[in-house]
């Protein structure tokens, strides 16, 4: 069975629905992970997305923030979520296809601005939601399973544009860095992204301060596809669409693709 998927921080699903449209229609991937719906489950519109063959949805939202929704052309039963850190937000849904791979899709929290827990409870709270997943990793020790999704941390010094004036910056410093290590060791998961482009810059995120996003390119690597040992050897084509972040009203962040063969 060999599938494609594909990961996105879509920035509001009812905002984005065109782009969403486009993007199963352009790239047809079989499995598609959106974060930052920013929707109830209920008002999630996927009538278009059906129409296009995606009519296996597992989703959790809430009204304005958060959200992650799991959108499938094969079938996918929902084995649950989890509310790490106790934040009480949509940040986790699990989903198990028929070959038996579970895909977990994540939205870890941003941080907020100022890289100091004393002084700014959401960047505690990233860090704690990180260790909790840490945890359950450790604990759990999972198989035949994929990670994707918006991790909000560029670990690399090939993941950001600039390595030494990001350091003290929010998404790249060394804390943040060794809190995704050690989730990632915890569960034993191969980063597939970097697995099949070990080398160079790159980026899934502009932000949409920048004038000309495209010429700045002042980017981060925050969107990961990570794959369990049993089956990471199967993933393949790993690529970032980075057209996607200049199509009309974008988000800003770009899908990342990952195909597998199991």
């Amino acid at each position: 069975m060999s599938f494609t998927l594909a990961t996105w921080n879509i920035n509001s699903v009812r905002l984005r629905e065109p782009i969403v449209l486009k993007l199963l229609e352009e790239e047809a991937p079989d499995v598609l992970c959106l974060q930052e719906c920013k929707s109830p489950v209920e008002k999630i519109p996927t009538e278009g997305f059906a129409a296009l063959g995606y009519t296996h949805v597992i989703a959790r939202g809430q009204k304005g923030y958060n959200g992650v929704a799991i959108f499938s052309k094969m079938p996918i039963e929902d084995v649950g979520d989890k509310d790490f850190a106790g934040l009480g937000h949509a940040r986790h849904v699990a989903g198990r296809l028929e070959n038996g791979v579970t895909v977990h899709n994540f939205y870890v929290p941003a941080g907020g601005d100022k890289p100091d827990r004393e002084v700014n409870e959401k960047f505690g709270q990233k860090l704690d939601y990180l260790t909790e997943m840490r945890d359950w990793f450790s604990a759990e020790r999972p198989e035949k399973s994929i990670l994707v999704g918006d991790l909000n941390i560029a670990p690399r010094e090939d993941d950001v544009w600039n390595h030494k004036q990001l350091l003290k910056v929010v998404s790249h410093t060394p804390i943040e860095v060794q809190h995704l290590a050690e989730t990632q060791e915890a569960g034993g998961w191969i980063d597939i992204t970097r697995q099949d482009i070990p080398e160079g810059q790159l980026y899934s995120w502009w932000s949409y301060r920048a004038r000309d996003w495209d010429a700045a390119d002042k980017g981060r690597r925050l969107d990961h596809v990570w794959a369990t040992p049993d089956i990471s050897n199967a993933g393949h084509s790993s690529r970032v669409l980075r057209a996607a972040r200049g199509w009309e009203k974008p988000s800003d962040h770009a899908p990342v693709f990952a195909s597998f063969d199991l």
